[in-house]
């Protein structure tokens, strides 16, 4: 009778072990190149528009991930510092080829940006602030409804000068850590981080690109993970409005 108790105590430890043992770590590794033409119109010397328009493809353009596209009105206290805020939209390509609706999501954002020197190193922080309304598939189907979340993202950027010539590229190191919360969010407040090293090369007045290599750690939910390896092109354009001429 005792052998057959402890059995069955030794039954329940092991029972009990393995259902409060934490679920493992999936981690999903994928391959992106990431291209976007990045504009900012000065209207005078305070406003400013911005847009930008972002295509983000499978492996070396294999097959599509998501087209994004931002729109926003700023105001420049200094040449160092500006606010902004404005709507975007992201439309992701089907779970799978043929999978029926392409799920997409609207954004509302706010941000403040502040740009400083040390030495001759450039370091760009922005705050930015999103509210965002994620379209609900079921089957590949839309349902009319959403889940909505509020999103922190904190980006610490150094572009870091090697030569004097201006025809030389320049450094880029930068990190956006990302946070997000709502009724929706349980186990990933931590939704990704993001790490570029790379080149930035001016083009002419107001033109420049930056290229090189983005990792992109995100966590979707308890136990799944995505790692992306991304190979990144942006482009930047920056239009100063035209200075009034004094008349006698």
């Amino acid at each position: 009778m005792k052998s057959k108790l402890h059995i069955l105590f030794l039954l329940l430890l092991l029972t009990n072990t393995a259902a409060s043992q934490p679920p493992q770590k999936q981690v999903t590794h994928n391959t992106y190149s990431w291209v976007s033409i990045n504009s900012n119109f000065s209207v005078n010397k305070h406003w400013f528009i911005m847009a930008d328009f972002h295509l983000r493809e499978n492996d070396f353009f294999a097959a599509n991930s998501f087209v994004f596209g931002r729109v926003g009105i700023g105001y420049r206290w200094q040449e160092q510092l500006s606010v902004a805020a404005g709507y975007a939209n992201l439309l992701q390509a089907p779970a799978s080829t043929g999978a029926g609706d392409r799920p997409d999501e609207h954004r509302v954002y706010q941000q403040v940006q502040l740009s400083t020197r040390y030495k001759k190193t450039v370091i760009l922080q922005r705050l930015r602030n999103e509210q965002r309304w994620q379209t609900i598939l079921v089957n590949g189907t839309k349902t009319g409804r959403t889940n909505f979340s509020n999103r922190i993202r904190y980006l610490l950027s150094l572009t870091i000068p090697v030569s004097k010539n201006m025809w030389v590229p320049q450094l880029v190191v930068a990190d956006e850590c990302m946070l997000q919360f709502g009724s929706t969010v349980t186990y990933n407040t931590f939704e990704q981080n993001r790490i570029f090293v790379g080149i930035k090369q001016t083009l002419g007045k107001g033109l420049s690109f930056d290229a090189g290599y983005m990792t992109i750690f995100q966590q979707k939910n308890r136990e799944r993970y995505i790692q992306s390896d991304v190979y990144r092109l942006f482009f930047y354009y920056s239009h100063a409005a035209k200075k009034k001429e004094r008349t006698n």
